[in-house]
């Protein structure tokens, strides 16, 4: 599987020098996701549509809508309910993968927790993990769905100075299901903002072979760009996203969403949060 080794290296040894201070929330419309909880007693709705496709397979999500919820301290819950299409080439190159006739509907829905383990210090990144569990709500006979539970088991970091972000980790994915395969994968994304209305980042994605069922039959590594347009109420973005691969099997990758924002303040966490850290606190911890 090709990993993007130089680059982890150099990102690892910017997480660990870089100084301090703000944690912004990643994760769409990258593919890169974050340990940072939604802010205490707040909600995050995105509307969104989103597409894999390699020469095996097109999928697409869309249809799509995710919900988060600071449940507790340090504790993010998560859902999103997808429709989809799955498109298969049923190029006979690809044989057993990328067979079948096309269809479209409720894809598999994804339920997960997001736990801040360790909260970025001085000279500590910001650490934690994001399970999620995949729910057998598509009908896999048409190919919209695994037919069983299966699993991301992540760790990610983050840190934060000025105007930049730099994030990243990676995981293991379980798929316990015939045709497919169990698979690491890894992220590292920079982002900069450059105004109050647009953030913008790059990251490099890579995963193993996902097995002949899933579009992506083969290993591959991605670069993909995008950010984020803030409205005049900067509760409400539009994000974006496109990407290549640039070494193993040829994929591409795309997301376009709308997101909003809302939620109470806890002013006795935020007062002490920012007594503890001597800055003002966003993720109510």
């Amino acid at each position: 599987m090709p990993y993007p080794g130089h680059c982890m290296r150099l990102t690892l040894f910017l997480l660990f020098l870089l100084a301090v201070p703000r944690l912004y929330a990643q994760g769409p419309p990258f593919q890169t996701d974050d340990p940072v909880p939604v802010d205490l007693h707040h909600y995050e709705f995105y509307i969104f549509g989103a597409m894999d496709a390699t020469p095996a397979e097109l999928d697409s999500s869309g249809p799509a809508f995710e919900f988060n919820w600071g449940a507790i301290p340090r504790v993010q819950l998560h859902a999103i309910l997808p429709f989809g299409a799955v498109v298969p080439s049923n190029n006979p190159v690809y044989l057993p993968g990328g067979a079948g006739p096309s269809a479209f509907g409720l894809t598999d829905m994804e339920l997960g927790v997001k736990i801040a383990i360790i909260k970025q210090m001085k000279k500590i990144p910001q650490i934690g993990t994001f399970t999620m569990f995949e729910m057998p709500t598509g009908d896999s006979t048409r190919g919209l769905g695994v037919g069983k539970v299966w699993y991301k088991l992540p760790l990610w970091m983050e840190r934060d100075w000025e105007r930049w972000t730099v994030c990243g980790g990676g995981g293991y994915q379980v798929v316990p299901q015939t045709d497919y395969r169990n698979f690491p994968y890894t992220a590292w994304l920079v982002k900069h903002e450059f105004n109050k209305r647009l953030e913008l980042g790059a990251e490099v994605f890579a995963h193993g072979r996902e097995g002949f069922a899933a579009a992506q039959t083969q290993a591959s590594t991605m670069i993909d760009a995008g950010g984020y347009y803030h409205f005049k109420n900067p509760d409400h973005q539009l994000l974006f996203a496109y990407g290549h691969s640039i070494a193993g099997q040829t994929e591409n990758y795309a997301y376009l969403g709308m997101y909003w924002t809302w939620g109470k303040e806890d002013k006795k966490t935020v007062s002490k949060s920012a007594f503890l850290s001597g800055q003002p606190n966003r993720n109510g911890f």
